[in-house]
């Protein structure tokens, strides 16, 4: 009797901005992961931004670009994945605000028809931990493991935009979210709780205002740290910049020596699941994660 091949999961593959702009390795990570997983990532030819920096100053633009941007996947068929917070929550909350109203939903496809598009309503946004979730389930990740990484300390960080808007976004309780520790403990390191959990990484104001930004680094690190965590792991291409490039600035003022490796989640996912840390463009992190790599050799 012949077996049957498991069919892959399809999903329209949304980049976003600072991704492939300013966080390469999130992408070629998570491109890698999907693979091993039998996930297929459908490039979006002609997207443009999420609309998430303009919603502020202009509402019917924002929704406009990230309606756009949905007609693509709609075309195709396909839910969306996007493997950046802040899309993630723009492209699903304009998702769901056009599925619920008539009124705004004729008002942005009037813009659309322009260009001779139309929102239609009939796909899904997920934001890669969700479809990890959601629709592989942690058993069956659990089961996908070759290199359990016991022994070590990982702390998460949650970001802001996978969670909130909660009406829209439906997907946990923003106060008391529970996701990533789960996320970290299925590779089997230890899941390093620390204050400031779900503190906003500062990014969105990095433009006008330094100090705060640099400041929420800061204290981040410190209570990182506190914990004893080896590494920080972040679900978003903005939070990991501002961690990750910022360290050194954030330590002057105290003249601190941060040196901690921030991973992208499919970083630590793929190290857990066997994958040769040069496919998960590990090197291009700006601090090294030499040390993490030489605590998951001892354990081999």
């Amino acid at each position: 009797m012949t077996k049957k091949k498991t069919r892959k999961k399809r999903y329209a593959f949304f980049l976003g901005c600072v991704t492939p702009f300013r966080e390469a390795s999130y992408e070629i990570a998570s491109r890698r992961v999907c693979k091993e997983l039998g996930i297929e990532l459908v490039d979006m030819d002609g997207v443009n931004c999420c609309g998430l920096p303009i919603e502020a100053i202009n509402r019917d633009m924002a929704l406009s670009m990230a309606a756009r941007n949905i007609t693509i996947a709609e075309e195709k068929g396909l839910d969306i994945i996007t493997i950046c917070s802040g899309c993630a929550g723009a492209l699903t909350k304009t998702n769901s605000v056009m599925k619920e109203s008539s009124e705004v939903r004729d008002q942005i496809n009037k813009y659309l028809k322009e260009i001779d598009r139309e929102f239609k309503g009939t796909i899904k946004i997920k934001h890669f931990a969700r479809v990890l979730l959601e629709d592989i389930g942690i058993e069956k990740l659990r089961k996908l493991i070759k290199r359990p990484l016991s022994g070590l300390r990982i702390a998460g960080h949650y970001g802001c935009h996978v969670l909130k808007p909660a009406a829209h976004m439906k997907f946990e309780d923003p106060e008391n979210p529970t996701f990533l520790h789960e996320l970290i403990e299925l590779t089997g390191a230890t899941d390093a709780r620390y204050e400031g959990e779900k503190d906003c990484c500062g990014s969105m104001v990095i433009g006008v205002d330094t100090d705060v930004p640099l400041s929420q680094v800061r204290k981040k690190m410190n209570h990182v740290k506190d914990a004893g965590a080896q590494a920080l792991v972040t679900i978003c291409p903005s939070c990991h910049l501002m961690f990750d490039s910022n360290q050194e600035p954030a330590g002057k003022p105290f003249d601190e020596t941060y040196n901690m490796p921030v991973l992208h989640y499919p970083q630590l996912l793929g190290l857990a699941m066997g994958i040769p840390p040069e496919e998960l463009a590990l090197d291009e992190l700006k601090v090294k994660a030499d040390e993490v790599l030489l605590a998951i050799e001892g354990l081999s």
